[in-house]
């Protein structure tokens, strides 16, 4: 990607627009971000002009700050116009956390993928006041240090229904294939996968819009991870595959809009970027697995710098994940210690 980066209506993208503030990338559609308590501070939400009302892409996570930003876009950019649909790109926190508040508050149709809309509405239900035996089982598999597990064991867990709201037992499904209609434009709904499960991108058939999610981001990589409640889940490969997919669709010109960070263009080279980026990962760890090692030992050739607590986490669930991937690949071995952690080694 070269130049300077430009929406569709010939004006620079420079910089992200303010909080309960929006930025027009294309004629009818408004660009805003929410704020995040992490590292990754803002995610991007999407409200496409309609006749009858808004559609918007994602909604941000369930704290009283994301609401309040909401509260001033509605008041201010989006103000005229009800919100009339959500279009979910995938189940995770910061892209539903609102959805459901939308619905019951403003009336709103929410659209996702059955199992994007089916894993999130389970996980608000499923509430956990202590780690659980197969969380502790994969943690010691994994070979959590043992400061880490100890705290893990002692301290609330996580819970989906902490930042996201409750969502009323209704949807409407896309799918793969499926055209939507709103914002002025048709859209072909492609799925991808490896980030979260069908996890849903949409590619406008009327201009160069390409609505990505989290599944092409332009600068980071999304997380790719394996967890308890799947522990031998090959992600990394479902990512793979519908990165080399989705780029049989992709083409310099488009214009994406990402989950986070900037809108981009140049999407043939990032998706090739992302699939060169795994490949080097995958090709760094093998050869430190030239020696026995714990999925915890394995941070600084995968990632090449420090991780600290607040990263640990998804840091552990994407090497195991590059794990997994080698293993069903045929390129390493394991063998189960007596303390129950997987010595991952190079065949």
């Amino acid at each position: 990607m070269t130049g300077t980066l430009r929406n569709l209506s010939g004006s620079a993208l420079v910089d992200p627009p303010a909080n309960g503030t929006a930025q027009e990338v294309a004629p009818g559609v408004l660009w805003a971000r929410l704020p995040l308590p992490m590292a990754l501070d803002h995610v991007n939400v999407f409200a496409f002009a309609d006749p009858d009302g808004w559609t918007l892409i994602d909604s941000g996570i369930n704290t009283r700050r994301c609401r309040e930003s909401w509260q001033t876009l509605l008041e201010g950019p989006l103000s005229g116009m009800p919100v009339r649909r959500i279009v979910l790109t995938h189940h995770h926190p910061d892209h539903v956390g609102l959805a459901g508040w939308f619905q019951t508050d403003h009336g709103a149709e929410l659209i996702a993928t059955r199992t994007a809309w089916l894993t999130a509405r389970m996980l608000t239900l499923d509430r956990q006041d202590q780690l659980t035996p197969a969380a502790e089982a994969f943690y010691r598999a994994a070979g959590m240090d043992a400061d880490m597990l100890a705290l893990k064991q002692v301290e609330r867990p996580f819970n989906f229904c902490d930042v996201v709201a409750p969502m009323p037992p209704v949807f409407t499904r896309m799918s793969e294939g499926s055209q939507l209609t709103f914002g002025g434009r048709r859209w072909h709904v492609r799925i991808g996968h490896g980030h979260a499960p069908a996890h849903a991108t949409l590619w406008s058939l009327d201009d160069e819009l390409v609505i990505g999610g989290d599944q092409l981001l332009p600068s980071i990589s999304p997380n790719i991870g394996v967890y308890a409640t799947e522990p031998d889940a090959n992600p990394l490969a479902e990512w793979l595959e519908a990165c080399a997919r989705l780029a049989n669709f992709a083409r310099p010109d488009q214009l994406v809009l990402p989950g986070h960070k900037l809108p981009f263009t140049g999407l043939p080279h990032r998706l090739k970027q992302m699939i060169d980026n795994h490949h080097s990962a995958l090709a760094r760890l093998s050869a430190y697995l030239a020696e026995p090692r714990v999925a915890a030992a394995c941070f600084l050739p995968l990632f090449r710098r420090n991780i600290g607590p607040k990263e640990y986490g998804l840091a552990l669930a994407e090497t195991v994940a590059h794990l997994n991937y080698l293993l069903q690949a045929g390129r390493v071995s394991r063998i189960r210690r007596n303390d129950g952690a997987w010595l991952w080694q190079s065949i």
